[in-house]
């Protein structure tokens, strides 16, 4: 049955492209779809869009006429192309837009239109100071300040900068007698000598904000702010045409007291791809070449993106009717459609036998396995094959040796004994399909000695409380707190209490040697705490987001903390699992990096996120089905992208060289000769090498210059797949590939000495490394080499010299 579209989006985009674009009727969006006024200061813009069906966008705020209803109680004021409402009175109006024939209205609500309270320093001097770059990393917010003059980074410490503006130096920032003369104002207006240049224009708005706060005696609200909840960007997504073509975006801020304000001139903008949206100081996207932009938004410690995709002309576009295998496809392919991209077709049955053998098991098929997958007829073979090869035991070590690569499983840190012991633990898990909850759980909680508790390893990482958490959050959760350690993080809502509250969690594990002197037993201590770096108080275990956990005297906190990590509503754990499952068959992740989950760095495809990970939690945590959707689906099927598309559209497959681990194996598997690893028996295959520096990375010198990580980091950046002159120089003469082609127990000896056809031998050769029989073109050529007298071995070990060397064989495709 075929499967019904999740978004309403998807359902319209359908529409909109077997129709044709032209022929939908736009709409007008008159934004924000409510204007709140609380005050007597309180203004909001207002832009009027004109949004078709495809979510193409346009801007027609100039063009349009705009009036209330009732204008006692606002009014309207327009400055160049923008228009603001601004209080008069309270009570209750209507914004009304119009343009060619059409109207939108708007309701407006003003509040408090008579009272002027306080300017309040926390929510709005500490964002003038962050709008002009006063306490940005490279100015005064730097760890030491500048030129003796210290904030808090992005106004962290507000309590800390009121302090230093008002008191430090005995007051002479501030000019209260003349406020406009105050040193603070005369350096940010370059009036007097400042070596960070002019912030903003002594008749700016900003300028004009410090010196009222100043005339009003430069009090600080503390802890009577309202607390700052959320921001909104508005729209959150749009499509433009035409370089050149500009959308002004707008940025709402939310208070915990219900007020909300317009902070789109006092937000910080940037965009991940200026050469298709570039982003200016007040929010406006101006299209560059065609692509994908998110274009993020900072305010008050908290970031939100809006996705902006940029076609360079309107050209018709008409998507093929596309079947949908799987909830993959579903959610993919509104992307291609709303980028007017068409999809590769499906992959040959040769190719995709290559690339799921190798995305599953780590290894190429063999010839027989491609010879009676190709031959076989039944329109569901692929989805067999899968189901397949998930039950295969290279399954199971391919997923423990991912893990075990972030879990940094090394024997530097574990001794060898407790290397070995882990690397175990995790095929095992993975064999026998253990939910992950449960693994993750026990690593998190282990107690005992790691030469016999192979969980208790993961406490050996790390031995200060806020590197475990760091590696916790970074591995299961995919967040990178490092940044807040310090101050709080510049790009997410992380604070110093959220990095400390985590840390505190890991405060009491405590660590003793066992009876052998390389052994080293996991406790809970019951006591001991972390000091949050910014006051040196204890900081309380705290949940990310805010939340303080209850727990119970004598309790170990990492089971409160494995608790929450492993539920199914956490918004982290399983999203960051799917995620890390869609990178290693794709190459990249649906967030890229997958362990660098924050605002600035969205999703390719939330939604579908989404539902893989409320998949992985429904199935029990286990990963199977997950790679089974994915694997099954036409998404993952395709072949080859086109040049120049997108690798987030998933339009189609990128190539990508094979991990080291891979490689190695193939070339062994192609010329019938099976690299021997230290440590395992002959036939073992490279993934299940566990003890890390010492075992296959000095001794197996291929591994280490192709990329294999150290384990010296939770980052999966520690996997490189950046060529290298020595990966040059291993391949075109290094002793692997020419000793293994010459072997006298190989593939090509063994052929050579049952006197096999040329044209078998190279069959069997073609299948062994591509998964398909050579072309009758590549058939001639090749053949054309052999002599036609004497010692064929010299021209054979040519020709599987250059088959391994070929990008065919190197690459998964």
């Amino acid at each position: 049955m075929k499967r019904a579209r999740t978004s309403f989006t998807s359902a319209i985009a359908a529409a909109v492209f077997a129709a044709g674009l032209a022929a939908q009727a736009p709409r007008l969006v008159l934004s924000p779809a409510q204007v709140q006024l609380d005050g007597a200061r309180d203004e909001q813009q207002v832009t009027l869009l004109e949004v078709r069906a495809d979510e193409v966008v346009s801007d027609r705020t100039a063009a349009a006429t705009f009036e209330l209803r009732d204008s006692a109680s606002a009014r309207i004021v327009r400055v160049g192309d923008a228009v603001r409402v601004v209080p008069v009175a309270d009570g209750d109006t209507e914004l009304l837009a119009r343009i060619a024939g059409q109207e939108v209205r708007v309701p407006v609500r003003v509040r408090g239109a008579g009272a002027a309270p306080p300017l309040s320093f926390r929510n709005e001097i500490v964002p003038v100071l962050t709008r002009a770059g006063c306490n940005a990393g490279s100015c005064h917010g730097a760890a030491a300040g500048k030129n003796g003059f210290r904030l808090s980074l992005f106004g962290y410490a507000p309590n800390r900068d009121h302090e230093v503006l008002t008191r430090e130096l005995r007051g002479r920032r501030l000019d209260f007698a003349a406020p406009e003369q105050s040193l603070l104002l005369q350096k940010a207006t370059a009036v007097a000598p400042h070596q960070g240049g002019k912030r903003f224009e002594a008749d700016s708005a900003l300028s004009a904000t410090l010196q009222r706060w100043i005339e009003a005696g430069a009090g600080d609200d503390g802890e009577r702010a309202a607390a700052l909840v959320g921001i909104d960007v508005l729209p959150p997504s749009a499509v433009l045409i035409g370089t050149g073509s500009a959308l002004p975006l707008l940025v709402r801020a939310r208070y915990a007291d219900g007020t909300d304000r317009d902070v789109t001139a006092l937000a910080l903008w940037s965009s991940n791809n200026e050469g298709s949206a570039k982003v200016a100081g007040d929010g406006r996207v101006t299209a560059g070449t065609r692509g994908e932009a998110a274009v993020l938004a900072r305010f008050g410690g908290l970031a939100v993106a809006a996705q902006v995709l940029v076609h360079e002309d309107d050209a018709p576009f008409s998507w093929p009717g596309e079947a949908e295998a799987t909830l993959v496809d579903t959610h993919v392919y509104a992307k291609p459609r709303r980028a007017r991209t068409l999809p590769a077709p499906l992959a040959s049955d040769a190719t995709f036998v290559r690339r799921v053998f190798l995305d599953l098991l780590g290894i190429v098929p063999t010839p027989d396995e491609v010879r009676a997958f190709v031959a076989e007829s039944a329109s569901d073979k692929r989805d067999r094959l899968v189901d397949a090869l998930l039950a295969r035991p290279e399954f199971a070590a391919q997923q423990a040796m991912a893990w075990a690569d972030v879990l940094q499983v090394d024997e530097q840190t574990m001794e060898r004994k407790g290397a070995a012991l882990f690397g175990t633990y995790l095929r095992q898990a993975f064999a026998q399909a253990r939910p992950l909850d449960v693994v993750v759980r026990e690593l998190l909680c282990a107690e005992g000695s790691n030469f016999t508790v192979p969980a208790a390893n993961f406490a050996l990482v790390a031995r200060e409380p806020h590197l475990v958490a760091e590696k916790a959050a970074q591995v299961f959760l995919g967040v990178r707190l490092q940044c807040a350690q310090c101050h709080n993080h510049p790009f997410e809502r992380w604070t110093m209490d959220d990095y400390y509250g985590f840390a505190a969690f890991f405060a009491q594990v405590g660590r003793k040697r066992g009876r052998d002197p390389y052994e080293t037993v996991v406790f809970n201590r019951g006591n001991g705490e972390v000091r949050n770096l910014r006051d040196s108080a204890v900081a309380a275990p705290r949940l990310l987001g805010g939340s303080k956990p209850t727990i119970a005297a004598g309790q170990d906190r990492r089971a409160v903390l494995a608790q929450w990590l492993t539920a199914k509503d956490n918004p982290f754990f399983a999203r960051n699992v799917v995620n890390r499952v869609w990178a290693r068959v794709f190459g990249r992740g649906l967030i890229e990096p997958v362990d660098d989950v924050r605002v600035g760095n969205p999703a390719s495809h939330p939604a579908l996120l989404d539902a893989l990970a409320a998949l992985f939690v429904e199935r029990g945590f286990d990963v199977r089905p997950v790679f089974a959707v994915i694997c099954k689906s036409r998404t993952y099927q395709r072949a080859t992208a086109a040049s120049g598309v997108p690798e987030a559209l998933c339009a189609g497959h990128t190539p990508r060289r094979l991990p080291a681990e891979s490689l190695l194996d193939a070339i062994g598997a192609v010329c019938g000769v099976p690299t021997k690893y230290p440590g395992l028996p002959l036939g073992a295959l490279a993934s299940e090498l566990d003890l890390g520096r010492d075992n296959g990375r000095g001794t197996v010198r291929f591994l280490e210059a192709f990329g294999r990580p150290a384990r010296t980091s939770a980052c999966t950046c520690d996997r490189s797949d950046t060529p290298t002159l020595g990966q040059t120089l291993h391949l075109i003469n290094g002793e692997t590939i020419a000793g293994k082609v010459a072997d006298g127990s190989g593939r090509l000896a063994r052929a050579l000495a049952a006197k096999q056809s040329a044209v078998a031998m190279l069959d069997e050769l073609f299948l062994s490394a591509y998964a398909r029989r050579p072309t009758l073109p590549e058939q001639a050529r090749l053949l054309a080499i052999l002599p036609s007298k004497g010692d064929p071995r010299p021209a054979w070990e040519d020709i599987y010299w250059s088959v391994l060397n070929s990008k065919e064989f190197l690459f998964q495709h």
